[in-house]
């Protein structure tokens, strides 16, 4: 069996989630609180970031989404989300990267940061963080707006990686209600048909005690 190492709210651990559930890998869940720093999990991840993919039978421990993903995609032929020619291929990771690292770092980190750790640390939020974060997620989602305007998912003709990496940074920022979907319909029809998919239900039946989801967070068409 396969144990995941996450954090409810980290959009990498839940990209992961998602690969998994789609390509049919059973999976258990332990859960890592990033502010508590456990000697275990660093000794699983020096890095001491989630997720981290152990399987005790096979003595093989995984950190970092990107290679856990390209370990499944490389070992499991069902459902792949890294498929298509070279080019196909480059232009899914290249998507995965954007979401990955600009998304993260312009959207997700700084509503993590501001509307949960602060709020465990009894911090008062800074607003001007809080303002700029939603304006650059603006801008990602009209470029999301964009691609899906001339594509069909998000990285061409079928479902991908690039599709579940946009959808889980999407997921923690619309928790932390760090987005609003004025003027993104194309976008918003997109996020709601995966939200309608058996590998993201999970996701939306999940809560933080210390911070609640707006009420359209888990409406299928919300």
């Amino acid at each position: 069996m396969w144990l995941l190492y996450q954090f409810p709210l980290c959009p990498f651990s839940r990209k992961i989630r998602l690969l998994l559930s789609e390509k049919n890998i059973p999976f258990e869940l332990m859960r890592e609180d990033p502010w508590v720093g456990s000697d275990l999990f660093y000794n699983l991840n020096p890095a001491g970031r989630t997720p981290v993919i152990v399987n005790q039978d096979k003595h093989l421990t995984i950190p970092d989404s990107r290679a856990i993903a390209e370990y499944f995609e490389e070992t499991v032929d069902r459902n792949p989300m890294i498929n298509g020619s070279a080019a196909q291929r480059a232009e899914i990771r290249r998507l995965v990267a954007l979401f990955d690292e600009n998304f993260y770092t312009d959207v997700t980190a700084p509503l993590l940061s501001e509307r949960m750790k602060k709020r465990i640390l009894r911090q008062p939020p800074d607003s001007g963080a809080l303002r700029n974060a939603m304006k650059m997620a603006h801008g990602h989602l009209d470029y999301l707006d964009w691609l899906i305007d001339n594509r069909p998912w998000v990285a061409g003709s079928t479902m991908s990686l690039a599709d579940l990496a946009a959808a889980a940074q999407i997921s923690v920022a619309d928790y932390l209600g760090g987005i609003d979907w004025t003027g993104h319909e194309q976008t918003r029809g997109w996020y709601a048909v995966f939200k309608s998919r058996p590998s993201f239900r999970p996701l939306l039946t999940e809560r933080m005690d210390v911070i609640k989801p707006p009420a359209h967070y888990a409406l299928l068409d919300g």
